[in-house]
């Protein structure tokens, strides 16, 4: 998203020398608005309970330009969006690992019809979430226990603090491929279908593409992946004419174990959509031989790199692999110094260069966690990776959440603020 002009800043700081009352007493409140807008953004909504003209001033649509304004991009707070549940009726919160600050998020517009809404997709573009498709449960449809794909766009505009109800995509769609170009205000997406969050391998696969044009407000049909895929993951690689829209893993078909219980059946390929020749898709082959894996893990990417080609990174079983793109193969990076005893039920993301591990205390191998068990609210682990120094650190945080937060089917994205 495009910073706001210089014209535009100017008018709102003039709007705040003649806000009443005045923000910090003896000061003008354009100076004043400078001051505070060093304030973590994860700060902000506990200090509105200071005074009428604080609320006034974390609430109005100007923080967000003025943070942007005067705050270098590496100062503003990297933040982790997390949704827990359902965004229809559970709010979700933003984590500031800098300052261990949790920070609520109002929940999406209700609809009264539609309930359970999982395996959609976050992300963020500039100052704004997105949160696109899903499964769901309508109770306008039979049978009522069978999933829905939902087509349905969100966005939240963090300088207004609301949302907004977007264009749907054309096929409505969950456990999708989702990548932005925030330089050219595009979202793209890719596979899908819908998924119950219990009997997964029952559910539907699709293998259509489209593109959301952000400034537009509409979607346009790509040209579709070479067979159906769902639980895939995407990322962009390279700039301008070069770059490519990759899509890796995921499942297709599906088997019967017994001749009763659906079993996906994993993917091991990457495919590859040039943008410059119209979107035609090249497959790059297996990542790994027969045995190795029976699918790929939790992945992340690290986009803030030097090079052009970002650096893609899997959480497995305790192990952190790099993806070697000239290869196509994962080699070890590095090993969890805390093992966890649940190894799905944890968090992976990349933020702010570093990627994070996050986990329960209770689910640590870790006789020093003992104490902090005991506690009623769940206190939660990260585990921070430095790819570039190798190096390990780690902090521990109070949930917000009145139940242990299930990583399995939580949603989280990144955005800086």
């Amino acid at each position: 998203m495009a910073l706001p002009s210089s014209t535009t800043v100017t008018n709102q700081e003039s709007q705040l020398q003649t806000l009443n009352p005045t923000i910090i007493p003896g000061l003008p409140n354009d100076l004043a608005a400078v001051i505070l807008v060093f304030v973590p953004y994860s700060h902000h909504s506990r200090l509105k309970s200071i005074c009428k003209s604080w609320k006034q001033f974390f609430s109005s649509k100007t923080i967000i330009s003025l943070r942007q304004k005067h705050l270098p991009l590496s100062t503003l707070s990297p933040l982790l969006c997390i949704f827990p549940q359902d965004p229809l009726i559970a709010s979700p919160y933003l984590f500031d690992p800098r300052n261990l600050a949790w920070s609520p998020l109002p929940p999406m517009p209700c609809n009264p019809h539609v309930y359970g809404l999982c395996n959609f997709t976050s992300i963020c573009i500039g100052s704004h979430l997105y949160v696109l498709g899903g499964s769901l449960f309508d109770t306008r449809s039979y049978p009522l226990d069978y999933p829905c794909p939902s087509s349905s766009a969100f966005r939240f505009d963090f300088g207004t603090s609301s949302w907004e109800t977007l264009a749907p995509m054309i096929n409505p769609r969950g456990s999708f491929a989702c990548a932005a170009a925030p330089n050219l205000d595009k979202i793209l997406v890719a596979g899908g279908g819908s998924r119950h969050t219990m009997f997964g391998a029952a559910g539907s696969r699709m293998s259509s593409v489209e593109m959301y044009d952000i400034g537009k407000d509409e979607w346009v049909a790509l040209d579709g992946l070479p067979r159906f895929r769902a639980g895939c993951v995407g990322f962009f690689v390279g700039n301008g004419e070069e770059r490519e829209f990759w899509v890796m893993g995921g499942y297709g078909e599906s088997r019967t174990v017994s001749g009763v219980f659906p079993v996906d059946q994993y993917y091991r390929d990457v495919l590859v959509m040039e943008m410059k020749n119209g979107g035609k898709w090249r497959e790059l082959g297996d990542m790994w031989e027969e045995g190795e894996r029976w699918k790929l893990g939790k992945i992340v990417v690290v986009e803030d790199v030097p090079s052009e080609a970002p650096a893609v990174f899997m959480l497995d079983r305790g192990d952190i692999f790099s993806y070697i793109m000239a290869s196509n193969s994962w080699i070890k990076e590095t090993s969890l110094p805390r093992k966890t005893s649940d190894e799905s039920s944890v968090g992976f993301v990349a933020l702010d260069g570093e990627l994070h591990v996050i986990s329960h205390l209770n689910g640590v191998k870790s006789k020093e966690c003992q104490r902090l068990r005991q506690q009623k609210r769940s206190t939660m682990l990260v585990q921070i990776y430095h790819p570039r120094t190798k190096s390990w650190r780690a902090v521990t945080t109070r949930s917000p959440f009145q139940h242990p937060l299930d990583f399995k089917t939580a949603v989280m994205c990144t955005i800086r603020l």
